[in-house]
């Protein structure tokens, strides 16, 4: 199943019908750990209806931290590595990589999260920008893996390149995060097959595109999971970008106007585009 966020109210998808719950509470509905069966609950009692339901979808985000973790994917070693070797700091994301500890991060309050058909920023202080899409976790306030949505992690690689240090700035501005269209509720674990792909346009044309599968992840969800909540309480429960493994080479950067297309296995695409 799908839940959508909307302007209407909560937006259940089931089998290509669509349920609206009016009048809930965002926080209270997705902070649950047993989501799943809420839901099916749900579509039991109320009428279905088509899918005029999510036209208007909002980022699946309420009053939730939005955490990552970084060099989760050899690729992402090797570009994080590519990215600082002139700042001396590339021997850390090799070591980050093969160490018990995995980089964690926060990445946004929600004020600072966009939605699918929103537009996501670029700093204008940096010379290197792209997007990074990530499978991200919908994790309740037990640290229980309800859910997963799409998410971009916009970064800038100048910033970020220049020093190690420099990794909130590089990370952390307005619009520096895109999440939706929704959230994939499954009470399985997803499936280790699935694949994440990335289609960049500018101006009607193709200028990028890649795609990796998550079983490329060195760490898995659960183990995620448990460093970013060690000593951290999340009240209302928490979203976590579990790391890239598509990264463009040096020679590409976004450009305003760009058109970012993250597509996943089972949850869907999320487009946004650079203002």
């Amino acid at each position: 199943m799908k839940l959508y966020k909307t302007k209407e109210g909560i937006v259940i998808e089931k089998e290509n019908q669509f349920f609206l719950s009016k009048g809930g509470n965002w926080n209270a509905f997705i902070n649950d750990d047993k989501l799943f069966l809420k839901m099916l609950e749900l579509t039991l009692s109320l009428p279905a209806n088509g899918n005029d339901l999510i036209k208007n979808v909002l980022a699946p985000i309420g009053n939730q931290e939005l955490w990552a973790c970084g060099v989760t994917y050899l690729r992402s070693k090797v570009g994080r590595q590519e990215e600082s070797k002139s700042a001396g700091g590339a021997d850390f994301y090799g070591k980050v990589y093969e160490a018990e500890r995995p980089e964690v991060f926060f990445k946004s309050t929600p004020h600072r999260v966009v939605g699918h058909g929103d537009k996501v920023n670029i700093r204008k202080d940096s010379t290197w920008d792209v997007p990074e899409p990530e499978l991200t976790l919908v994790v309740t306030s037990s640290g229980k893996i309800v859910g997963y949505t799409i998410g971009n992690d916009m970064s800038s690689r100048s910033i970020e390149g220049e020093n190690p240090l420099y990794l909130p700035q590089a990370k952390t501005y307005d619009a520096c995060a895109a999440i939706g269209p929704c959230i994939y509720v499954t009470e399985k674990t997803i499936d280790k097959n699935t694949m994440i792909r990335l289609e960049i346009n500018r101006a009607d044309k193709n200028v990028f595109e890649g795609s990796v599968g998550i079983s490329q992840m060195k760490r898995t969800p659960e183990e995620l999971v448990s460093f970013v909540y060690r000593e951290c309480s999340f009240p209302q429960g928490s979203l976590i970008m579990t790391g890239t493994g598509i990264v463009p080479g040096s020679d590409f950067t976004l450009k305003s106007g760009d058109e970012i297309k993250i597509s996943i296995d089972h949850i869907g695409t999320l487009v946004n585009v650079v203002r």
